[in-house]
């Protein structure tokens, strides 16, 4: 990968990067590029898998009521609260 792939990218994710850091990320994303495409060659013909990568049956847990959290506990922790509720800053003026 050519630095100016590098820095086309870069733009695209709005970052800014020296000469140096480009040069540096064009190598780097070689090698990587490199690594992905020795993986596709490799023959995995016969492997098998003992567990499934993939949960083959519902892992969730039962929905069952429980008691929620009281007002006071809830603002409890707030760095600031008045009359029980949250104390936040505010967003429109």
């Amino acid at each position: 990968m050519d630095e100016a792939t590098v820095r086309h990218v870069a733009r695209l994710a709005r970052l800014e990067l020296t000469d140096a850091e480009a040069k540096r990320f064009a190598a780097d994303m070689t090698r990587i590029t490199e690594y992905v495409s020795a993986l596709a060659n490799v023959n995995v013909q016969g492997a098998e898998m003992t567990v499934h990568p993939v949960a083959e049956r519902n892992q969730w847990r039962q929905d069952e009521p429980a008691p929620g959290v009281g007002r006071e506990q809830a603002v409890a922790n707030a760095p600031e609260s008045e009359q029980n509720f949250f104390k936040v800053p505010p967003v429109i003026e």
